[in-house]
């Protein structure tokens, strides 16, 4: 998929499209994902280690995506699907906390303070796109949080299972449920580039986030 932030909208819809953004661009598609960096190797837990804690400095804060998105929710359809998915999420954040407690520090990595910030700015980013008055762009971002979050929390579960950890059960919404949402919620053209807009700016935070972390990993290497 092109990485402009003006997506080209096919005609097999915006749930395929978000689908199909995900599944190219998303956790998932990434190098450092793919690689096996952190699922196996003698340095994948400190890997690991490092994703939970800058997972946790991107998402682990309330309001998220999802909270603030769910303000601008005012349609009965909308605000069921968002409700689940921020109670959802809390949950979610609750066991990324637990999971970077018991994981122990931040590893060591040179210009941790310079990686801190390019986080924050992220997360800076990411408020602004969930707050976005523009009809669709909230509600693209919150259901592409809700759709890379599978393979993040595969992650999370692999740390987990490492430090004898019990794994909750993910209460995300259902998936047809959400391509449901997404389809009522991209009424017409200009709603459909919004909801587009919201996920592929929120999939590009992703890949710089596993971008950064793929820098810190090499640099831990090197060191």
């Amino acid at each position: 998929m092109s990485q402009s932030t003006k997506p080209q909208l096919p005609s097999r819809g915006v749930a395929e499209l978000l689908d199909n953004l995900v599944a190219s661009e998303g956790t998932g598609a990434h190098a450092h994902v793919k690689s096996g960096a952190l699922s196996s190797g003698p340095d994948a837990m400190r890997n690991l280690a490092d994703a939970v804690h800058f997972i946790g400095l991107l998402h682990g804060r309330y309001p998220g995506v999802v909270d603030s998105a769910a303000r601008k929710a005012v349609d009965p359809i909308s605000r069921r699907w968002m409700e689940e998915a921020a109670q959802a999420f809390a949950q979610e954040r609750a066991f990324l906390s637990r999971i970077a407690a018991a994981v122990g520090p931040v590893p060591s990595t040179q210009g941790q303070a310079q990686c801190e910030a390019a986080v924050a700015a992220q997360r800076k980013a990411l408020d602004m796109l969930a707050e976005s008055d523009r009809h669709g762009c909230a509600v693209g971002a919150a259901i592409a949080l809700t759709l890379d979050w599978r393979t993040i929390r595969v992650l999370l579960d692999i740390s987990a299972q490492r430090l004898d950890m019990n794994t909750p059960r993910c209460t995300l919404p259902d998936l047809r449920d959400t391509a449901r949402l997404a389809a009522d919620v991209a009424d017409s053209p200009a709603a459909e580039r919004a909801v587009a807009f919201g996920a592929q700016q929120l999939i590009a935070q992703h890949a710089g986030l596993w971008d950064l972390l793929a820098a810190r990993a090499a640099s831990r290497a090197h060191a």
